[in-house]
């Protein structure tokens, strides 16, 4: 209908991974292991648009959207930043959940901005945003098993039962940041979710993401 104002939605949640079997149940592939979390808990028709799937959510009142992009870790930013500028969602509403080596797993760890850490996926988001004032959610894997061990080999390594075990008993506290993230309160997330969780020195001093992954297109 002419002058008919588009939808407004609040928020968009993001988990990265790479699309497929073969990477399902990869240390790279956390954000998409609690983005299904978050599925579970809120079923949504699933939309495949942006080079992505997403579902509408609506959070205690609060409408907005989860993303899986399909485009493979490395290029990620492609499908955020269409499907933020078709839905006019500002970066500053963008919520990324990803992995983390500095973290140990088990535990999950709430940012604003900052380093990319290395992490080519967060690189490519925030290229597309044009800033890096988005949220980060933080999940822990651990550091590499060995320092000869290539990182790119370690992240898409398959997870061990006892990482997933640890995993999947911190995806309910997650998944409760994630609505007071949705709902606006930030600092009251970070304060109640953030001092739970203990960061560790990852194995070899590794600390960051080796730009290797971006020979790898994350596969």
């Amino acid at each position: 209908m002419f002058g008919q104002k588009k939808e407004t939605f609040e928020f968009l949640v993001v988990g990265l991974g790479n699309p497929g079997q073969t990477y399902a149940n990869t240390r790279h592939n956390a954000g998409f292991i609690a983005a299904d979390y978050i599925l579970q808990k809120h079923p949504a028709p699933e939309k495949a648009k942006f080079n992505s799937l997403f579902y509408e959510l609506n959070l205690e009142g609060h409408r907005g959207f989860l993303q899986k992009p399909l485009t493979f870790m490395n290029n990620s930013g492609e499908a955020v930043g269409a499907l933020c500028s078709f839905y006019r969602i500002p970066p500053q509403k963008v919520i990324v959940m990803h992995d983390d080596i500095t973290l140990p797993p088990g535990s999950f760890k709430l940012r604003r901005g900052g380093s990319d850490g290395g992490h080519n996926g967060i690189t490519s988001i925030e290229q597309h945003l044009k800033t890096p004032d988005f949220l980060r959610v933080k999940i822990g894997i651990g550091g590499k098993l060995h320092k000869e061990q290539p990182l790119y080999e370690f992240v898409l390594g398959t997870i061990p039962e006892a990482d997933r075990k640890a995993i999947s008993e911190v995806l309910e506290d997650l998944y409760r940041a994630i609505i007071l993230l949705a709902q606006g309160n930030e600092n009251m997330a970070m304060s109640r979710y953030n001092a739970k969780k203990k960061a560790f020195a990852p194995q070899n001093g590794i600390s960051r993401f080796s730009k290797l992954l971006s020979q790898r297109e994350g596969r």
